[in-house]
């Protein structure tokens, strides 16, 4: 029978090193206090034993989890997913771990603000694309943790983010500057529970610019549809069976304007699409869209973190990132779509 190797401990390093175990534990975890010629030997005397901290107990030491939360209300979607692996890749290198939590129905919702289950288990929260009410925010307030939301602000965390207005103007005013004056949008607003802040802005983008250009804002114009192709393609087919359909559409995510397209191409149609985010599938499709740099949000939004996490007297920060109107083929002026199908 083999021999069981006997597991080596911290007495064993400090025996070594000729120190005390509390110099070990001090020099393994980081901290100031120890010479460098003492935190050489004690180093080398934990490679000479193969010698490996036990996270457990270094976490139960230092009463940190090194552990972030992140909060999404959809975690399978591409923007959130994005926004995870960036800072994912941010915060394992730092030996940070990541807990999800997907919150995007009303019972889920309730049920996590009712128990909390972040309480004594994260060291930082991690937001992404929520609002929530005052008392929801009191209760993320409440874990006494730094707090950084990506996509929306959040009251007394750090946030990045775009101007979602500013944004969704730049593609309406696109698509006004190629001379539509019929422009539609597939928005998710209606089909949200709980509204998403952007569903919200984007949609005020749309109709904002419309009044401002004194052209009327039609209701019928406006698709409430579920997110993803489906829907995209659901609101073109609807939009395509108006007595006078729109020669441009401007649709709240490149998601919805996939599907948007797949109707146009299932159909034989002609109409400008635009859409946002550019999502990585959008230069095969050829899609015009406004790109935001999701993955960069969500390393940036980490780094916050890990600057939260460190600095004793940390002040939220905001970062606004820029955003950029990509032209490609699927948007043109409404004098070559009118000659196309006349």
């Amino acid at each position: 029978m083999a021999d069981v190797p006997v597991p080596v401990s911290m007495e064993d390093v400090a025996r070594l090193a000729g120190v005390s175990s509390a110099t070990v534990s001090r020099t393994l975890r980081g901290l100031p206090n120890v010479s460098d010629e003492t935190r050489d030997r004690v180093l080398q005397a934990a490679a000479s034993l193969s010698y490996v901290v036990s996270p457990i107990a270094s976490r139960l030491a230092s009463g940190r989890t090194h552990t972030v939360g992140v909060i999404v209300p959809y975690a399978a979607r591409w923007f959130f997913g994005q926004i995870v692996a960036g800072a994912e890749s941010v915060l394992r290198e730092h030996g940070l771990d990541l807990l999800l939590y997907n919150i995007g129905d009303v019972a889920a919702r309730q049920r996590f603000f009712g128990q909390l289950p972040l309480r004594r288990r994260v060291d930082a929260v991690l937001v992404v694309a929520m609002q929530f009410t005052d008392p929801e925010t009191a209760d993320l307030r409440s874990l006494g943790v730094p707090i950084v939301a990506v996509g929306h602000d959040v009251p007394g965390a750090g946030c990045v983010r775009i101007d979602d207005v500013a944004a969704a103007t730049s593609a309406i005013q696109h698509l006004l500057g190629l001379g539509h004056r019929r422009i539609g949008m597939i928005s998710t607003y209606a089909d949200q529970a709980m509204f998403l802040p952007v569903a919200h802005e984007r949609r005020r983008a749309y109709l904002d610019t419309l009044t401002a250009a004194g052209l009327p804002v039609c209701d019928e114009l406006v698709m409430s549809v579920p997110h993803g192709l489906d829907g995209g393609e659901q609101a073109m087919r609807r939009l395509l069976t108006l007595p006078d359909p729109p020669t441009a559409v401007f649709a709240e995510s490149d998601e919805l304007a996939f599907g948007a397209l797949s109707a146009l191409r299932r159909t034989g149609r002609h109409v400008s699409v635009i859409g946002f985010d550019d999502h990585e599938l959008s230069a095969l499709l050829d899609l015009t869209t406004v790109r935001q740099r999701v993955f960069e949000q969500g390393v940036l939004a980490a780094g916050m973190l890990r600057r939260a996490m460190t600095v004793s007297d940390w002040t939220p920060e905001e970062l606004l990132m820029p955003t950029t109107l990509v032209l490609r083929a699927s948007t043109w002026p409404v004098a070559v779509r009118t000659a196309s199908t006349g």
